[in-house]
């Protein structure tokens, strides 16, 4: 298996390689023999990959995607996060159980205790059905079962799992939900 590395240690390997024909072909020009070491060509690899670069302080607190439960009433709905400032901020409030209001027949939102961070978020977006997102002007987690214009303030921070959607739009009115971590 061949792979690409960084261009030094590339370099470090032909420059060690040529250093050891050289010396088998000196020993070989002066009468002695050498044996040439023993080389496993079957799990001999040339690495030629970029090593990874050293994690920094972001690297090191990012994580997986971010598994939740919604409960609503007697439904228990699930939603992937995907790992981000603003996931990491709501994760350190769960469990909360929040009062969301029906907004425009397409979404379910709910103020959270306190605001999200933003950072490295779009100013805004256009969340699809069936997206969990953050709105950022009202404080809000924001439960999407209909179609969303884009919108300032906006931040998509994961999906529904599976039919949750289509069950949230079945729900009139106002709801009291507890989000917790799976």
């Amino acid at each position: 298996m061949i792979t690409t590395s960084h261009p030094r240690t590339t370099l470090i390997a032909v420059l060690t390689a040529m250093a050891l024909i050289a010396a088998l072909g000196a020993g070989c020009a002066n009468g002695t023999t050498t044996q040439e070491p023993a080389v496993d060509r079957e799990t001999t690899t040339v690495s030629t990959t970029s090593p990874s670069p050293s994690p920094s302080s972001d690297d090191a607190t990012e994580a997986s995607p971010m598994q939740i439960q919604i409960m609503i009433g007697d439904q228990e709905l699930g939603a992937t996060l995907e790992d981000s400032a603003a996931v990491r901020d709501l994760a350190a409030q769960l469990p909360v159980t929040l009062d969301m209001s029906d907004h425009g027949g397409v979404e379910k939102t709910g103020p959270l205790p306190s605001p999200l961070s933003t950072d490295g978020a779009p100013e805004g977006a256009d969340p699809e059905v069936g997206d969990v997102g953050y709105y950022a002007p009202g404080n809000d987690l924001v439960l999407y079962y209909g179609d969303q214009a884009h919108f300032p303030g906006i931040v998509v921070l994961g999906r529904l799992d599976g039919d949750a959607a289509a069950r949230i739009a079945d729900l009139d009115g106002s709801v009291t939900a507890t989000v917790e971590a799976r």
